[in-house]
């Protein structure tokens, strides 16, 4: 039963450090965007960031770490 748990634990690790932390990955530029227009789905800079974010790579990033990228 350790065994399993141990090899789970590992599992677990290796496919942490496969995701690539989002400075590594491609940033979607929403400067020049108006919030809550059609141009952005209707919603605000930072949710569309997070939206377009995550279509491109799989991942989705905090809403603290979407605010910093649209302001700036």
């Amino acid at each position: 039963m350790k065994k399993i748990y141990m090899m789970m634990a590992l599992i677990g690790l290796v496919a942490l450090g496969s995701v690539k932390p989002a400075s590594a990955q491609t940033i979607p530029n929403v400067q020049g965007l108006t919030p809550f227009t059609v141009t952005t789905n209707y919603m605000s800079l930072p949710g569309f960031l997070r939206w377009q974010y995550f279509k491109e790579n799989k991942v989705w990033i905090s809403i603290r770490e979407a605010m910093h990228l649209a302001a700036k």
